[in-house]
């Protein structure tokens, strides 16, 4: 919450310029804002182009999963109910003026996650011969794409008593049965 901010892409500096709006605001009109920041959110009803839901998706249809660079870009992870939980405990009990970041300290990097997606398919639904993990391709990276998100989420532990419920495994094992049986939010 305290970070220096240095966004280092286009992106970034799009979520960096909304907070300060914001927080001008607090300060020019006493406009009682509370600011959150969370890392990289995974769950039901996520896009379906996005790194798991596409990693899933791909796996359903035996289709080429796709990973950029080496895979070795890192995120830290947050189930979607988490970060609702979090927002919910920011909105009632959050001081205004106050930025709180929300994560789970579930930093995993690219590959680790498409592993564990495999594994989880393997389990879920086995393939006659193989694995998912033989989808697995490696495409170029995208220009500009940041190597780490990370996330200090230690001021809302301490100051709401907040943290998630749900680990990366456990969270990834409802997200791939969720989007199992709603096969058609990934079409």
């Amino acid at each position: 919450e305290e970070t220096k901010y240095d966004p280092s892409s286009p992106y970034s500096a799009s979520k960096a310029s909304s907070d300060h709006l914001v927080r001008s605001w607090y300060r020019t009109y006493e406009v009682p804002i509370l600011i959150t920041n969370c890392s990289n959110n995974y769950g039901p009803y996520h896009f379906p182009e996005k790194l798991i839901p596409k990693s899933i998706k791909n796996a359903l249809k035996r289709k080429d999963i796709p990973i950029y660079g080496k895979g070795k870009q890192i995120r830290d992870w947050l189930y979607v109910e988490d970060h609702v939980k979090a927002l919910y405990k920011v909105l009632t009990d959050g001081i205004p003026g106050e930025t709180y970041n929300i994560g789970a300290n579930n930093e995993k990097s690219n590959i680790e996650v498409i592993n564990l997606v495999c594994s989880i398919m393997d389990k879920k639904i086995p393939l006659k011969e193989g694995s998912y993990k033989d989808l697995i391709v490696f495409v170029d990276d995208r220009p500009g794409h940041d190597f780490r998100y990370a996330i200090d989420s230690s001021k809302i532990k301490k100051e709401l008593n907040w943290a998630p419920s749900e680990s990366f495994e456990t969270g990834l094992e409802k997200t791939i049965e969720w989007f199992i049986e709603n096969k058609e939010w990934l079409a």
